[in-house]
């Protein structure tokens, strides 16, 4: 794997930039809990092997390039795991992303086959392409992010375009995109929900 080009800014994206129809997106933070861990990184990539990279300080509670693009119903942002960076950028920023593509809800409604559907193991399956996640739990929050930490973000978006288009396809062959689309769109009153309690319960269950 060949280093990527990373870009650093801090706490919003420079005017101007373009990304295309899609962008990937990832995010890191203090920790899981958006109510006690702030957003600490937002890592994006428009496909074309560069990793922009926005750092944000203690106390910033507002990005108006970063929302604008988030916002933007032209283009779809590319996340795995979409329902904790949703979550995370509603919580700390006010953004609510649309549209989007959670691409660990379609590998669950694709590849039916095995119960492996971290970022990892989609990547090595249908990137071809082996990543390390030695940096997750680490001190996103430094003043001055390592090497490897800007490494392990920029791997985080600059394959999803890849899965993405390989998962649409297996989507398309089981006749699940429709499907799946539906629970993109669900995927904001899902974190409305976790926001307002309801993190760890199913309000469809039975019992």
């Amino acid at each position: 794997m060949k280093t990527p080009d990373i870009r650093l800014y801090k706490n919003d994206l420079p005017d101007g930039l373009e990304f295309g129809e899609a962008i990937a997106v990832d995010s890191e933070a203090m920790g899981l809990n958006p109510h006690r861990d702030r957003l600490c990184v937002v890592q994006l990539s428009g496909g074309d092997e560069v990793c922009h990279l926005v750092q944000f300080e203690q106390g910033i509670t507002s990005a108006p390039n970063l929302q604008r693009l988030m916002e933007d119903t032209k283009t779809v942002k590319i996340f795995h795991y979409a329902r904790f960076d949703v979550m995370l950028l509603k919580q700390a920023l006010g953004i609510r992303v649309s549209p989007l593509f959670c691409t660990k809800i379609a590998s669950r409604m694709a590849r039916t086959y095995t119960d492996r559907h971290g970022y990892k193991n989609v990547c090595r399956e249908l990137a071809g392409v082996e990543i390390s996640k030695e940096q997750q739990s680490s001190d996103w929050g430094a003043e001055v992010l390592t090497d490897d930490q800007l490494l392990y973000a920029a791997t985080d978006v600059l394959y999803l375009h890849v899965v993405r288009e390989r998962l649409i396809q297996m989507l398309e062959r089981e006749g699940r995109l429709d499907m799946a689309q539906s629970c993109f769109d669900f995927l904001h009153t899902r974190t409305d929900l976790d926001l307002a309690g309801w993190l760890d319960q199913d309000i469809f269950a039975h019992a």
